[in-house]
């Protein structure tokens, strides 16, 4: 049995650390904001930065998006910031106070809060809107209600796309209330066509450069080179005119072949773990520039962010569908094995984009990176690295042109 303890001592040490999960709270709400600023997934290789804060910490997507609406709130709300580092309210009573308050009312807000549940906040605060005080009189529409269903595993899959859908319209994730409310108010379109490719922008790439520009209100804005080598995996193709009239449209990938990797992939990005659903893109595992072709084992669907990590060179994929893909970061650990750190990752995946630019091959490249890694280190600065990856791609061209004595024929 354990000894007697006593409770002044175990109640001395519950709330010293409820004071410090208060700052802990704070703390980490505040970088999750500035790593969402810095768009830290992307230069790691993630779709979305919640992918990123899941793996991370394990956080649901919802328990992300609050985290960080929140911190937001808090950049104008110094005494209530202040109220959760001290301890005197705890991240789930701030978390409803900063609905409502402004850096006019949050005083008020704070006193009337002191000493209640969490509970007793959420009812305090239910039935105002942000800049109400305390003492204001309800609004019964702002009231939150709740719906709850139980559906058959077809409907709730059918509910997914259709809020999948409409978050996809709107350009970003809908809060419980904006989705619904959407949704009873609209109907539904059918399916889009799989076989067409994503990419309806006017975009024109220079046949001897390949630098490509996309036509926008009128003015001609160039890409990135990254750009250009998402559309040529999956785009529509229009010719030179003639006489006037445009030149048929023709697309990459054979709208059959597109359409029997959709399904093949259940209609998800390819990634692990990756939700993504909508907007997908036809992704060759050898580039077509350098002699890919349509062979499906040889194609996979990426969402955009995926997309342009691949081109970007902070995500790796190798092998093929028939015998296996492996997924990797720039670093060469396991996509989603670990968060990696950042550094080497920018430097690999830098280094493997200055050889592009340079004009070799996106295949040459990468094996050029990864010969140059083995032998600087991971952590070798970038110049370092650029160095020793050109010395690679001088090796391979001398033995190619140059092959070993014991290779030639006799």
């Amino acid at each position: 049995m354990h000894g007697t303890i006593d409770w002044r001592i175990v109640d001395e040490k519950l709330r010293r650390l409820a004071g410090d999960k208060g700052k802990y709270d704070l703390e980490e709400a505040k970088w999750l904001l500035r790593g969402l600023r810095a768009r830290v997934h992307a230069k790691l290789g993630y779709g979305t930065f919640t992918e990123y804060v899941d793996r991370l910490f394990g956080y649901k997507p919802r328990f992300t998006g609050e985290r960080l609406r929140v911190a937001e709130a808090l950049e104008d709300l110094p005494a209530t910031e202040a109220a959760l580092a001290g301890g005197a309210l705890s991240w789930s009573a701030v978390r409803e106070l900063s609905r409502v308050a402004t850096a006019e009312t949050e005083a008020e807000w704070i006193d009337a809060a002191r000493g209640q549940t969490v509970r007793q906040v959420e009812e305090l605060v239910s039935g105002h809107k942000t800049g109400d005080r305390p003492g204001d009189p309800k609004n019964p529409d702002r009231e939150r209600r709740v719906l709850r269903f139980e559906v058959s595993a077809e409907t709730f899959a059918e509910f997914r796309e259709a809020l999948a859908r409409l978050e996809r319209d709107a350009g970003e994730r809908l809060e419980d209330d904006d989705a619904l409310r959407q949704m009873a108010r609209q109907i539904l379109g059918g399916p889009t066509d799989e076989g067409r490719a994503n990419y309806q922008i006017a975009m024109t790439v220079c046949p001897e450069c390949g630098r490509g520009h996309e036509e926008s209100r009128g003015e001609l804005i160039e890409v990135g080179p990254e750009m250009v080598e998402m559309a040529e995996c999956d785009a529509q193709h229009i010719g030179s005119t003639h006489l006037g009239r445009a030149a048929r449209a023709t697309q990459t990938v054979p709208p059959a072949t597109r359409r029997q990797v959709v399904r093949r992939e259940h209609g998800r990005c390819s990634v692990p773990g990756c939700r993504c659903t909508r907007f997908l893109d036809i992704h060759h595992l050898r580039p077509r520039a350098e002699g890919g072709t349509h062979d499906p084992s040889k194609i996979i669907l990426l969402c955009a962010a995926h997309h342009r990590a691949v081109h970007e060179g902070f995500l790796i994929i190798e092998g093929d569908v028939a015998d296996g893909l492996s997924f990797h970061h720039a670093d060469g650990t396991a996509y989603g094995r670990k968060v990696p750190a950042a550094k080497p990752v920018a430097h690999v995946a830098d280094a493997f984009c200055a050889l592009k630019q340079l004009g070799f091959p996106e295949t040459r490249a990468r094996s050029a990176v990864d010969a140059a890694v083995t032998h600087v280190g991971i952590e070798a600065p970038l110049a370092e690295l650029i160095r020793a990856a050109l010395v690679e791609i001088q090796r391979e061209i001398e033995a190619t042109t140059f092959p070993a004595e014991g290779n030639l024929g006799g």
